[in-house]
């Protein structure tokens, strides 16, 4: 049966839209927006938790670094107090002193019967209680204890911590530096041994008679807060009084204030008692306390004073956690709320005091970025929504007019079509009726059923050219344009004012202008006034915006077509604009798929260096111990045959380590980033080691191996092993390109101010029509597929080399006759003088070099080579020799780059900012042979940069350089 049912062309058009697009397209951008924003939540938690357990480590570490170096400084001060102790009981037991009678006079007696300094003269200041009667005050010591003061000077003089020195007697005599009026500070009938800086050092107290310290009290002689560092001295068992250095609450938190804490945090100390001892200014801010808080010295000298009960953890609500958690263990991590902030603690126990170094940071700041970035993310993503929302209301809307718009178009050609088909089928034809769904074409296809057959092959004639019209010009061009340049008005033809949402076709240029893009109007504009030197023509690509101001790629090709006759400035221009958005696509493509091969080479490269580095690590060793058992077998003519041996080994070792080279070489250039370390080099020496390694491979193709070598060195500017490998390369080729029993030379020539080496061959020679193909990679001359093996780069990088060497490659050739390759390179004689001397025996004591290397194998290698023109000490810890350096620094210090505990390039920065240690000659030497690593340490101030495999001779050449070896006092 038939169907009967009708809709009109608009709602059928809408139905199909919203059916199978919009329904679909809506979902798909729902399904990704949600995806979206759970992803992003997902992510920050991730890196919330990532943070924190980062945070905690990093701020862990940075706690027990500090604490070691603040346990340094305190264990200083310990020792400067034993030392102290000692030099005063010296003084007590010497039998033979000389009366200083300046000092008698320095003192006197006050009415009621105290004895004092009276003046200010450099020395220290003398105060004994009338606690003791007068005639009962020992004034022979008084006198003995004066001779003290120019160390106590020096002592205070020596460490920034120490405020003060004292001694105190068990009679309530007290001699203190530097010097103050005591009768004004001390009270008259002071009891020392009451004082917690005397009792403290007492037998009961203090039994192991060790140096102790005090916690926080306010000091009588007038500087605030302080702790002191005691030492008792003894006669026998009597104690004789107790020697004391002096550090104030100020001077230890100068010290704290220059720790670095990560995520700008601070550092408090904490005494054993849970008590703050020392508090920085931001401290004070999240504790609510004021560090210096107010006492009364007349209440202070009567009495101990102590800090209050706001500065115990153990006695506040906000840290009594915390004060639990560093009484039980001695470091360790804790959260706590400070200052209505969440704070992160970090703390660690100086083992000199047992007291804790407690670092703090703000919670909110370790996760300040990552939250902000979240929030970030969040709020794209609701912009998201929003601007989806606004689009698809606009789209409907757009969608629903222009539904309305097509069909009233499509409704006036349909009707006109109808009555025209009606008449022509009144006058011939009656074709029968086609039914149809929609009841405007129903009634269009009734009207056609009356066309016959002729007028159907000619509109479907006519459809077949109209259709391949418009393929042509949608594929090459997006509009024909005509520029009045004096009108300022362009006229477009084509789809283009469509696309785009131009008014017309007829349009101002400043219109026009205006979709341009800022960046690439002024081009335009300059193409228009002048669109090609010397031609009519004229190509310019720039971006213009549509209706919805996103901006697409065009292509304007154009040719003049009139032009002022006497100044020659275009009037109209004509030509086409042509879409290339997908051709910028892809050339942006191509543009990131080249970055990823580079991010690609330079991984590769870095891989490269790696294994570099763990190869030439094992072949230091072998080659070194190989060339040692040949330095010692030299006066052993009985030991020929183990020293042939022993030189088998070196040159087979040299001969892997070149191969290792070879590849780190290959990474460099592909990375462009070769480079050379210049030294002096004995080219006589290089020039035989390569005959010897290439040897074997000529016996092997039955050549006569010949040598013009100079009777004595042949010193030059270059890197030994860039040079070897030059030479290694020409010398091979010519074996492997040789005739069958031909011959190969290796000889020199000094031509002014250049060294010639050159090594000449018998073969077949090169064809002139090839020979400008020889430096070119991966060019073998037509030996591809020749059982020669080769690679075709080994003279691509030979002329790298010896260009980085400031020299040059060069060849001749005759085709039948054989080859000649040469190398030049920049020649001194008066260089060869200069070094000789330079390794002059002539030092009755030798000097002291220190050698920090983890590697036993290379300890001993260094400690042997050097063995006659040094006394050479190792260590195999950073931080370590970082401390033994400070106290004991050598002539020389030998440093390896991969240490544990301090790795080399931050020791050697520690020993630049010193200044006692800040000209120290440093030779690096290390399998790290990169380009980038030789150059950040060669900042830093280096006599010199050696590499693994460590040539001894190299070695002993730059040590016997240095002239700081030649000054070394015998």
């Amino acid at each position: 049966m038939q169907d009967t049912r009708k809709t009109t062309l608009r709602r059928w058009m809408w139905r199909a839209f919203v059916q199978s697009s919009l329904i679909p397209l809506i979902l798909v951008e729902t399904v990704l927006i949600a995806a979206y924003l759970l992803t992003n939540s997902s992510i920050r938690e991730a890196q919330i938790d990532h943070l924190r357990q980062t945070a905690l480590t990093d701020l862990q570490s940075a706690a027990q670094q500090e604490g070691r170096l603040i346990n340094e400084r305190l264990r200083a001060i310990s020792r400067t107090t034993r030392l102290y102790g000692e030099q005063i009981r010296e003084v007590l037991l010497r039998e033979d002193y000389q009366v200083d009678e300046a000092e008698r006079r320095r003192h006197a007696h006050t009415e009621d019967g105290v004895l004092y300094t009276r003046s200010n003269d450099g020395r220290a200041a003398s105060f004994y209680a009338n606690s003791t009667p007068r005639e009962r005050q020992d004034m022979e010591r008084v006198l003995r204890l004066a001779q003290l003061d120019p160390l106590m000077k020096s002592i205070q003089a020596s460490d920034k911590l120490i405020a003060s020195l004292y001694f105190n007697t068990w009679d309530s005599y007290n001699r203190i530096y530097p010097w103050f009026f005591t009768p004004d500070q001390y009270p008259h009938d002071m009891v020392i041994p009451d004082y917690n800086f005397y009792y403290l050092a007492d037998a009961r107290h203090n039994p192991q008679r060790k140096v102790v310290w005090t916690d926080i009290y306010v000091d009588p002689a007038g500087q605030g807060w302080m702790m002191s560092a005691l030492a008792p001295v003894y006669r026998g068992d009597f104690l004789e009084g107790v020697a004391g250095l002096d550090v104030t609450v100020d001077t230890i938190l100068d010290e704290i204030a220059t720790l670095q804490v990560p995520w700008n945090g601070y550092a408090i100390l904490v005494s054993e008692e849970l008590n703050i001892m020392a508090l920085p200014p931001a401290g004070e801010r999240d504790f609510n306390l004021s560090e210096l808080t107010s006492h009364s010295y007349d209440e202070a000298i009567r009495k101990e004073i102590f800090k209050p009960a706001d500065f115990n953890l153990a006695k506040r609500e906000d840290t009594q956690a915390l004060a639990g958690a560093i009484g039980q263990r001695a470091s360790g991590l804790q959260t706590l709320s400070l200052g209505g902030k969440s704070q992160l603690a970090a703390w660690t126990t100086i083992g000199e005091t047992g007291w804790k170094l407690v670092t703090l940071v703000d919670e909110a700041e370790v996760f300040r970025q990552t939250n902000a970035l979240a929030a970030r993310y969040q709020q794209i993503g609701y912009l998201l929504i929003a601007g989806l929302v606004l689009f698809y209301v606009l789209f409907f809307a757009g969608m629903w007019l222009r539904a309305r718009q097509l069909s009233a178009q499509l409704q006036g050609p349909i009707d006109h079509l109808s009555a025209m088909m009606g008449e022509i089928g009144r006058g011939n034809w009656h074709p029968p009726r086609q039914p149809c769904e929609i009841g405007e074409l129903d009634g269009a296809a009734a009207a056609a059923a009356a066309m016959g057959a002729q007028l159907e092959r000619s509109e479907t004639t006519r459809q077949q050219a109209q259709d391949q019209l418009e393929l042509v010009l949608d594929s090459t061009t997006e509009s024909l344009w005509t520029l009045d340049l004096r009108r300022q008005r362009l006229h477009i033809e084509g789809r283009f004012p469509q696309r785009f949402g131009l008014d017309g076709n007829d349009l101002a240029l400043d219109a026009f202008l205006a979709r341009v893009h800022p960046d690439d109007r002024e081009a335009v504009i300059a193409c228009h006034e002048q669109p090609a030197a010397s031609s009519d023509n004229y190509s310019i690509e720039y971006r213009f915006s549509d209706a919805h101001g996103i901006y697409h790629w065009l292509l304007s090709r154009a040719r003049l077509l009139d032009a002022d006759p006497v100044s020659g400035r275009p009037l109209r221009l004509a030509g086409t604009h042509v879409d290339i958005d997908a051709l910028k696509a892809t050339q942006e493509a191509l543009s990131r798929a080249s970055q990823q091969a580079q991010a690609a080479n330079v991984a590769k490269t870095r891989f490269l260096s790696s294994m570099s580095h763990e190869l030439r690590t094992p072949l230091n060793a072998v080659q070194g111990f190989a060339q040692l058992i040949q330095l010692e077998l030299q006066e052993r003519p009985e030991e020929h045959s183990l020293r042939q041996y022993a030189g088998e080994i070196d040159n087979a070792s040299s001969h892997l380590g070149l191969l290792v080279d070879d590849i780190l070489d290959l990474a460099r250039i592909e990375a462009d980033k070769a480079s050379v370390h210049l030294e002096t080099v004995d080219a006589r020496q290089i020039m035989a080691e390569c005959l010897e390694l290439i040897r074997p491979q000529a016996r092997e193709q039955h050549l006569q191996l010949e040598a013009q070598l100079p009777p004595g060195s042949l010193l030059v500017r270059a890197e030994a092993r860039r040079l070897r490998q030059i030479l290694l390369n020409l010398l091979s080729n010519a074996v492997k390109y040789n005739r069958p029993h031909g011959r190969v030379a290796l000889g020199y020539r000094i031509d002014g101010e250049r060294l010639r080496l050159s090594v000449e061959d018998s073969g077949y020679g090169i064809d002139p029509e090839r020979q400008d193909q020889l430096f070119k990679p991966f060019q073998r001359l037509g030996h591809e597929n020749s059982a020669i093996k080769g690679s075709g780069i080994g003279l691509v990088l030979s002329r790298e080399l010896a260009e980085l060497m400031h020299g040059r490659i060069g060849f001749v050739s005759t085709p039948g006759s054989g080859s000649t390759f040469w190398i030049e390179l920049p020649f001194s004689a008066e260089l060869q003088a200069s070094v000789r001397s330079a390794a002059a025996p002539g030092r009755e004591r030798l000097p002291r070099v220190l050698y920090v290397e983890d590697n036993r194998a290379s300890q001993l290698l260094v400690e042997k080579a050097l063995g006659d023109i040094a006394r050479v000490e190792v260590l195999d810890n950073g931080l370590e020799a970082l401390h033994w350096l400070n106290e004991h620094p050598p002539q020389l210090l030998l440093l390896d780059l991969d240490l544990p505990g301090l790795q080399g390039d931050a020791l050697l920065r520690r020993l630049r900012d010193n200044p006692q240690t800040r000209e120290l000659p440093v030779i690096i030497i290390s399998a790290a042979a990169m380009p980038e690593d030789i150059a950040n340490i060669s900042a830093l101030g280096i006599a010199g940069y050696l590499t693994k495999p460590l040539k001894i001779q190299t070695l002993r050449e730059a040590v016997l350089r240095l002239e700081v070896l030649e000054d070394t006092p015998s």
